[in-house]
């Protein structure tokens, strides 16, 4: 067994027991049904025995009021074991969910960044349905299973040892072909076969979301030729599949043939011994069936549990990823009353190369920078590593004379407002996306914050106004108009430090008009860091800091830096310049 596969029966096993309860009585109360469905086959033994020996009406009808009372136990017994199930497994569900959203969420923006979202989101729904799947195949199939193998073999002894004797052998070895050919099965044809059916899956998907594509290029003939080829090696795998679970079923249906001939001969040669009874008869036909009723499918069974455990993996193996950036023992909430913030020689690398190097930069409170440089020269992973989204290799960062690595996470990015490039909403209303700034903000709170970033002329005007919901990641808003969310969003949660990653670049001439005056609101009294590559929207920037492969090379002001003879800000500068003239 798979490491994996221990770890999620370990995290299956932790939630069962925190509801125990719930688990033990579905156990009783499955034990209390399938075991009074197994007394009444004998009780209609002793009914049929006593009619063929002329016993008094007196007593067949306490044996039929007897059935009616064992039925009747039976019923309440699955109805309650029922209910229960209806209750514990969407409990324990709801628990595994949320146990998986919490953990995922504790990851690193590095770990986002390595995943798809769709698979993270497919992970966690299988990780709960995977949990039902198990949990109805222990309940209703193996537990029952073997409640009747007990209760058959004990009985069958009971009669005739020879008998007894004779269907465990046959079980045992019915259980153990169906077991190996199962896992055999699985590995050899279904794994290839739903490796097979993903591939179908990922070509419809992404040929439909490349569509135009496919015309603008006139591929169809192609992409039709590569679709094929892929359902025909989808095809192939699943008719081999299918017909290896054929194959054990003929086999099955020929043993469960050849044991109830074999068991029903010598049942019918102990009868003209006169060693056993017509009821006695009765009663091991029904057992038979009672039995191949769930020997039917137990090899269909244990692959699909297989099948279930594997998909829970998946989420396994991310609830067992060390988490790369955690809260220290003991870390204390931090205070930003001033925003002060302090680079100590830091040092960071990603993936082996190093991006920061021994950077020490001081930002007074109220101070307003520029980020500028190439591409790769360390401006976002700066911004990044200030909200601790990657924990630093060297050095310190200080805000307030706090190290932000010995504070929570959760209390430094909630005095820290970001505005990014390309602002993602909720799929929620935008009265709900603003308050996002501060969860506990009043109406007219979210009304002053809107009106200050020049969003709510363009809110009002909606049928719903703030009641609006802006479709997924905002795209029934225009770039500006999700920009100008995001700022009311900052300028709600009122922090003390500021980030501007490229807030305007990617905006027309209007709305950019627009979204200044809304950052010159929202700026006021801040710490604020803006990433810029326009700098024509730098100019009134206190201070300019200028980044190449990680270190600065030059800092000053926009006069200042202007004069530096062969400076990269001056050729910076110069270079566009030219491009608007």
């Amino acid at each position: 067994m798979k490491t994996t596969t221990k770890s999620t029966i370990r995290f299956y096993a932790k939630h069962v027991l925190n509801n125990r309860f719930e688990f033990a009585t579905i156990l009783l109360t499955i034990l209390g049904g399938v075991g009074s469905e197994m007394i009444v086959p004998y009780l209609y033994k002793l009914l049929i025995d006593s009619m063929s020996s002329g016993q008094n009406a007196e007593y067949l009808f306490k044996l039929i009021f007897l059935v009616l009372g064992v039925n009747l136990f039976h019923w309440a017994s699955w109805r309650i074991a029922s209910y229960l199930t209806c209750y514990f497994q969407p409990k324990t569900m709801m628990a595994i969910m949320n146990e998986c959203f919490s953990v995922m969420h504790s990851h690193s923006f590095n770990f986002f960044n390595n995943n798809f979202t769709g698979g993270l989101v497919k992970k966690v729904n299988r990780m709960a349905r995977s949990f039902e799947d198990i949990m109805d195949y222990i309940f209703f199939n193996f537990y029952t299973l073997a409640i009747k193998i007990i209760v058959s073999t004990i009985v069958l002894f009971h009669l005739k040892p020879l008998l007894g004797i004779a269907m465990l052998i046959w079980i045992f070895a019915f259980l153990a072909i169906n077991y190996f050919f199962a896992l055999y099965k699985l590995t050899r044809y279904d794994l290839p076969k739903a490796a097979a059916d993903t591939k179908v899956t990922a070509n419809l998907s992404d040929t439909f979301l490349n569509s135009a594509n496919v015309k603008l290029f006139a591929a169809l003939p192609f992409e039709t030729a590569e679709f094929k080829k892929i359902t025909l090696d989808w095809f192939n795998k699943t008719k081999k599949a299918w017909f290896a679970a054929q194959h054990v079923e003929l086999i099955q249906g020929f043993l469960m043939v050849a044991i109830e001939f074999v068991i029903m001969y010598f049942a019918v040669k102990l009868w003209l011994a006169k060693s056993i009874t017509i009821g006695d008869i009765v009663l091991i036909q029904s057992y038979i069936f009672l039995l191949f009723n769930n020997l039917w499918d137990f090899g269909r069974t244990i692959r699909n549990l297989y099948e279930r455990l594997a998909d829970a993996d998946e989420m396994t193996e991310i609830l067992d990823t060390p988490i790369e950036v955690k809260d220290k023992r003991g870390a204390k909430a931090i205070k930003i009353t001033r925003g002060k913030v302090e680079f100590n020689s830091v040092g960071f690398s990603y993936a082996e190369e190093d991006v920061i190097k021994k950077l020490s930069l001081k930002i007074k409170p109220g101070e307003k920078i520029a980020l500028i440089g190439p591409s790769g020269g360390g401006k976002s992973t700066i911004v990044k590593l200030l909200l601790r989204l990657f924990d630093l290799d060297s050095g310190r960062i200080l805000i307030d004379k706090q190290d932000i690595a010995k504070s929570t996470q959760d209390s430094l990015r909630s005095q820290i407002a970001l505005v990014p490039q390309d602002p993602i909403l909720f799929h929620r209303t935008l009265m709900e996306n603003i308050r996002y700034g501060r969860l506990d903000s009043s109406k007219e709170e979210v009304y002053a914050a809107a009106k200050l970033a020049n969003c709510h002329d363009f809110i009002s005007e909606f049928p719903n106004g703030y009641d609006t919901f802006v479709g997924e990641r905002g795209v029934k808003l225009s770039g500006g108009e999700r920009q100008r969310v995001a700022i009311a969003r900052a300028i709600l949660s009122n922090a003390k430090i500021l980030i501007l990653d490229e807030a305007t670049s990617s905006l027309d001439s209007e709305s950019e008009r627009l979204i200044q005056g809304a950052l010159k609101n929202l700026m006021k009294n801040k710490t604020t860091l803006v990433i810029a590559h326009r700098l024509s929207t730098i100019v009134q920037m206190d201070r300019i800091i200028v980044l190449k492969k990680g270190r600065i090379i030059e800092e000053g002001d926009h006069a200042s830096l202007i004069k530096l003879k062969d400076g990269l800000y001056k050729k910076l500068w110069e270079l566009q310049s030219k491009g608007y003239l």
